[in-house]
């Protein structure tokens, strides 16, 4: 044994050395990763062959290890850290020689490669990678950091340590908005960092609040870490729940788990939405109590006067907070009563499949004690009771194709049972009445009557669809009821939209905002995937780049603004009426819907196509591109090179050796605390990609093989990645905020002003771990 080290604890730390000494070379990280995995077999292979490298296994043929078998310990649950006294064996790392381990290398490489980079089936999940990193690089070149600075320093300014509170703000929409962690700390280093210096803020505050609030981008959604580390998480809990539930006895995890055992990027982007902002309102929380206590080092500034018209107390109060609580109050409440709700009569032509039981009970007897043992005795008890009254009933009702009375009858429940307001209606008169009321809020002292009559018009609106609208209305006939109440409407919301671009607050604000709400909310509803998501994002971020564009030149942008109305009609139409036309007897509505719909999206086209002609003659999408191009090929250079790196620990036997070592824990709890611990060391050294593409495989299948929520212990490694960009020595937000701090601020400033932050990290974790619901809470509520 060398240096009285096993084998594999050896090649381990040669693996290590190796990827240490690429990275630090200067050479590109996405080729130093393979070319470590490269350096680091032929240096094993050689000392394997000449003899050095002596793995000491347990003696699978001795009369003790059968007899620990027959006792009924599983043999996968032994090893020499649970049990250091069973004989061993020696033999090399290389069982079958170094030969036939690199053949082996090189087919799964290959085979790796095609599964997840070329074809397989998280290809279409990782595509969602290029399109936010579009998203967030054309969003940071159109300067809305610039905007956002300006605004938010000027609210937040006259509070003591009013200025770092406003980069967290800034921070946490960038992190919405672009999601790119270099970008926005870069910019905010560049335009916030001298002017909090210049105010009298003391360099490490300044410092440390930039740093962690451009980290932000990496767990609030949408965060390529998590795009990233769902794909890995996705599969890495399916395999290790099907291997626990044949270790269980059971045939697989569907059935020991009584539900499937999958979990998706959408469904993590809602688990990171509150520990994201949880982690945002701490940073602010530290920035005021450190004001409150030092309130030289982080004074109230006044940042100059807006351009807004002034509203009194009351008037804020009314406009701002009890009209909008009302309006959507009242909504609420008419849901809860029942006169708002679906008005859908749609009925399927088949009858709905019976329910099974809550677990499958035609198991064996092992696996049913561990179905007890996880389940409990009741939640069994209660399945054995269903399970007896379906069989009683004749088992599982099987779905049957209705006769045309029954279809009718169906169809005649629905529309007794249909609400007199429709949801999607009901949504739409609440966002336009939110409109009139900002409108009236902004300029109190302009004339009423515009927004009274769009007011009276949203009433109209309202009581077509009450008294003349029913379930059996068909579209076109409701769109021609409508069309005046909705013109009358729409005139006032006109006006209040024009007031309301006179506001600076909602003229920065409101643009990224909608543009995150559209991708969020269509991600957190549940209503498509993020590859989708990121697509209507980047699109949205090209159009919004461009109309900034043409402001800035002095031309108009109404072609780019009626590119967005067209996406709102092509919504509108696909919602309310039936675009199918390849089916026969398609009516002349249809027909006519169906031109609308697809010549707005022609305009729509044309305007994303004319939005990015405006980019590529400012000189603004050629670098786009080609930044995008970078970073989404730097990701998947990275992904290639670190399945290289893990095969090469995989063939000398290093990633069974760490899985056998957290294994031999007893606790789940003390296994997990020591794969964070790891990981949270392993941030001083590497960046965020090493660690999911080369810790996280190895270590997935004992952490996520567990009883834990995978939900869970996904955004628990994402907090944790997220101290990566704020550890030193390779921090990347430190060496981003480096390059643009001025001369006065040093380096010892920013590693002692990040110190704060990493302990309000660590802080984090502490919460999250203590209280998993912030994370799962949205998921349960919102099912994906």
């Amino acid at each position: 044994m060398l240096f009285g080290l096993d084998g594999v604890e050896v090649g381990l730390i040669i693996v290590f050395f190796c990827l240490f000494g690429g990275i630090l070379s200067g050479f590109p990280v996405a080729f130093a990763i393979g070319g470590a995995g490269i350096i680091s077999f032929g240096i094993i292979a050689a000392l394997d062959s000449a003899g050095l490298l002596i793995h000491q296994a347990i003696d699978t043929s001795s009369t003790v290890y059968r007899d620990l078998v027959n006792s009924g310990v599983k043999a996968d649950s032994i090893s020499v850290f649970r049990y250091p006294d069973l004989p061993t064996v020696a033999e090399a790392v290389f069982p079958k020689g170094w030969e036939t381990a690199m053949d082996r290398n090189i087919s799964f490489i290959v085979n790796r490669m095609n599964e997840r980079v070329l074809a397989g089936q998280s290809i279409e999940t990782l595509l969602a990678v290029l399109m936010f990193v579009l998203m967030g690089i054309t969003l940071e070149r159109s300067k809305i950091a610039d905007d956002l600075l300006t605004t938010m320093a000027r609210v937040f300014g006259p509070l003591p340590g009013g200025l770092a509170v406003s980069i967290v703000v800034v921070g946490a929409f960038l992190a919405a908005s672009t999601g790119i962690v270099g970008a926005t700390v870069v910019t905010m280093g560049l335009l916030a960092l001298p002017t909090m210096l210049r105010n009298g803020y003391s360099p490490e505050l300044a410092t440390g609040v930039i740093a962690a609030s451009g980290t932000l981008g990496q767990i609030i959604p949408p965060s390529i870490v998590i795009v990233l580390l769902g794909t890995l998480a996705g599969d890495l809990y399916s395999a290790a729940q099907e291997s626990r539930a044949v270790a269980a006895g059971c045939t697989d995890a569907l059935t020991y788990l009584g539900k499937p055992a999958v979990v998706s990027v959408g469904t993590l982007f809602q688990a990171a939405l509150l520990p994201g902002i949880m982690l945002a309102l701490l940073y602010a929380l530290y920035a005021f109590g450190y004001a409150m206590l030092n309130p030289d080092k982080a004074p109230a500034v006044a940042m100059g006067e807006s351009n807004n018209e002034p509203i009194t107390r009351n008037e804020g109060l009314l406009w701002f907070l009890a009209a909008p609580i009302g309006l959507i109050g009242g909504a609420f409440l008419l849901g809860s009563v029942g006169l708002i709700g679906s008005q859908d009569i749609t009925v399927s032509a088949f009858s709905d499949i019976g329910e099974g039981a809550s677990l499958r009970t035609n198991v064996g007897p092992e696996c049913q004690a561990s179905m007890i043992e996880l389940h409990g005795q009741e939640a069994w008890d209660t399945a054995i009771t269903e399970q007896k009254a379906i069989s009683d009933a004749g088992g599982v009702t099987q779905s049957e194709r209705l006769s045309d009375e029954q279809i009718a009858e169906a169809r005649t429940a629905k529309i007794a049972a249909a609400a007199p307001i429709g949801t999607g209606l009901a949504v739409l008169a609440v966002l336009l009445g939110l409109t009139l009321i900002l409108g009236r809020g902004i300029a109190p002292s302009k004339d009423t009557k515009p927004l009274i009559v769009g007011a009276i018009g949203l009433l109209l609106v309202v009581l077509v669809d009450v008294l003349l609208v029913t379930p059996t209305t068909s579209a076109g006939v409701m769109v021609i009821m409508m069309a005046i109440p909705a013109v009358i409407t729409l005139y006032g919301c006109k006006e209040a939209a024009i007031r309301a671009t006179k506001n600076e607050l909602i003229r920065v604000v409101f643009p990224p905002l909608v543009l995150i709400i559209a991708v969020l909310g269509s991600i957190l509803g549940g209503i498509t995937n993020p590859t989708p998501a990121a697509a209507l994002g980047a699109g949205g971020a090209i159009m919004l780049a461009a109309y900034r564009k043409l402001q800035d030149d002095g031309r108009s942008g109404k072609v780019i603004i009626m590119s967005t109305f067209a996406i709102l009609i092509c919504i509108l139409v696909g919602i309310n009426f039936d675009l199918r036309i390849n089916q026969d007897g398609v009516s002349v509505e249809s027909w006519i819907a169906f031109f609308v719909a697809y010549a707005a999206y022609l305009y729509a086209l044309f305007g994303l196509i004319f939005g990015c002609w405006v980019l590529y003659g400012g000189g603004v999408l050629s670098p786009v591109v080609r930044e995008t191009a970078k970073v989404t090929s730097m990701v998947f250079t990275i992904l290639i090179g670190s399945q290289l790196l893990n095969l090469v620990v995989i063939s000398f036997g290093g990633e069974h050796y760490i899985q056998q070592f957290l294994k031999s824990f007893d606790n789940e709890f003390t296994v997990f605390l020591i794969v964070m611990l790891v990981l949270f060391i392993l941030g001083f050294v590497l960046d965020f990609l090493e660690i999911i593409y080369i810790v996280i495989p190895i270590v997935g299948p004992v952490i996520y093989g567990g009883s834990f929520d995978p939900k869970w212990v996904t955004i628990m490694v994402a907090v944790n990645l997220q101290t990566s960009f704020l550890t030193p020595p390779f921090g990347f937000a430190l060496f981003y905020l480096r390059g643009v701090a001025p001369k006065e601020v040093t380096t010892g400033h920013i590693y002692r002003g990040i110190l704060p932050f990493v302990l309000i990290q660590v802080a984090g974790l502490a919460i999250l771990w203590t209280f998993p619901s912030i994370v799962t809470i949205i998921p349960d509520l919102i099912p994906n």
